[in-house]
């Protein structure tokens, strides 16, 4: 059978099923250019129609102003009937005067009114091939005021303004002031080009930056991608550097963390294997050398009593443990169910130290529970949960203290949760150990266990919407357990 293999590539990362759209860094350059040129083209949609209408506009107005300037002249050669010579010398002149060219045009009514029929007089007329359709003129005569218009001549854009002359309010003549709108068209173009070659510019520095950001962005990357195939690969003593305090770098930081708490894990896994293995083993060895000596041979009543209770203990070693496990490979599956109930945890505590009395009088300890202004602590929880909690804590305090210590259980209500805690009177926890003592598989000390009480016991506070914390100092120590209170009885 075939073995499918992958290569790695510098920088980082497998080349199997990399795509060039899968790559982080391609998808920057992309978006980089995607956007500058979103930008260049917005830019030159918006401002070269803008600039050749305004432009144009301004050419118009200025047509206008000289129009109705020089209607007056207009009106006087028609009411004094100028000659045809006299009609070309004025159409000179005033082409002249306002530097365009000067049309004279004869109106006549129609079946929609005045319209331009013919031309009178025109200061460019022989040099002209192809002539205008005047759409200022025909507007003109059919409003009776100056209209402007945009006409194209031989593929040449003109820009036409005209105003009706007449007598005794019938217009007659059309006066047409028009001039070439190349320059508005040449100034326009330049604008364009500017428009564009900065464009490209913009573009190619966009891309350029676009892709040693992308690049830098895709080797940081990279850098987590080996470091988790290192942590997967079992190595966790690959430190990723920190080289920015962005989000990169804020995941380079957590990642790093992740690392070390792993690191913890795994040696306290390793750890718990060999204390499990040699907690299970000496039970086990045990109880078979008790059957052996069973089977072999016949001891007196007395030792087969001591028998018996060694091998009762070393059941119940056994059953803790795989209790224990069990326990927790409920609480990783997320199988484990919970219910709220209203819990009294002063009356609870009492029932538990009650059960804990035998086991405290053979340690040589005192054990008390104590309500803090009589107040009832009631809280919403799953009672035999929080009975294994304080089954757990009491079991620690026992386990982990010199003969003699007292211990106490005091319940109290908070601002808005109800409290226990257990306390005791031992050396404490060193310093080293405090921040662990809820870490699976940890034992900070040499007495024999699994070291999952603690664990499997914050595990369940936190399950039920509450926190399980300690404190040591002054050979005091404390496990504090904070649940919700029961809301409706404290309102009532």
């Amino acid at each position: 059978m075939a073995r499918e293999t992958s290569s790695r590539v510098p920088g980082g990362g497998s080349t199997l099923g990399r795509l060039p759209l899968n790559s982080v860094r391609n998808r920057l350059v992309l978006l980089f250019f995607a956007i500058t040129t979103a930008a260049i083209g917005f830019v030159y949609l918006y401002v070269v129609p803008q600039l050749r209408s305004s432009l144009t506009a301004e050419k118009l107005t200025r047509l206008e102003a000289a129009a109705g300037e020089q209607s007056e002249r207009v009106r006087r050669a028609l009411d004094r009937g100028a000659s045809q010579t006299q009609l070309r010398r004025l159409v000179r002149e005033l082409a002249q005067e306002t530097d365009a060219r000067a049309t004279l045009l004869g109106l006549e009514r129609g079946d929609a009114g005045f319209a331009p029929a013919f031309v009178i007089a025109d200061s460019e007329f022989e040099s002209t091939a192809i002539e205008p359709r005047y759409t200022a003129a025909a507007n003109a005569a059919a409003s009776g005021s100056v209209s402007s218009a945009v006409e194209r001549v031989d593929g040449q854009r003109i820009g036409e303004t005209a105003i009706a002359v007449g007598t005794s309010g019938r217009p007659r003549w059309a006066s047409v002031l028009s001039t070439p709108l190349e320059e508005v068209d040449d100034n326009v173009a330049l604008i364009q080009r500017q428009i564009l070659i900065a464009g490209a510019i913009a573009l190619a520095a966009a891309l350029l930056a676009g892709y040693f950001a992308a690049r830098a962005h895709s080797r940081r990357l990279s850098r987590l991608e080996i470091a988790a195939e290192e942590v997967a690969e079992g190595n966790f003593e690959v430190p990723i550097p920190v080289d920015s305090s962005d989000e990169v770098g804020q995941l380079a930081m957590t990642f790093n963390e992740m690392q070390k708490r792993l690191a913890r894990l795994d040696g306290a896994r390793k750890e718990f294997i060999a204390n499990a293995s040699h907690e299970l083993r000496t039970p086990i060895f045990s109880l078979g050398g008790f059957v052996e000596l069973l089977e072999h041979e016949e001891p007196d009543r007395a030792a087969r009593e001591e028998f018996v209770r060694e091998m009762r203990g070393q059941v119940e070693r056994l059953t803790k443990l795989t209790g224990d496990l069990l326990d927790l490979s409920k609480l990783d599956a997320d199988a484990l169910e919970l219910r709220a109930e209203r819990v009294d945890l002063g009356r609870l505590a009492e029932q538990i130290v009650a059960e804990f009395g035998p086991a405290a009088d053979r340690h040589g300890s005192s054990l008390e529970v104590r309500r803090e202004d009589g107040d009832p602590a009631l809280a919403l929880a799953d009672p035999d949960r929080v009975a294994q909690i304080i089954r757990i804590l009491l079991d620690n305090a026992l386990t982990h203290t010199p003969e003699g210590t007292a211990i106490s259980v005091m319940t109290r209500r908070g601002d808005g949760t109800a409290e226990l805690v257990v306390s005791d009177t031992g050396p404490g926890i060193d310093r080293r150990s405090s921040g662990r003592v809820f870490d699976r598989f940890y034992t900070g000390d040499s007495v024999s266990g699994s070291g999952l009480g603690l664990a499997i016991a914050r595990e369940l506070a936190m399950r039920m919407n509450g926190s399980l914390g300690v404190s040591s100092r002054g050979g005091r120590t404390e496990f504090t357990l904070e649940l919700p209170a029961d809301v409706a009885v404290a309102r009532a």
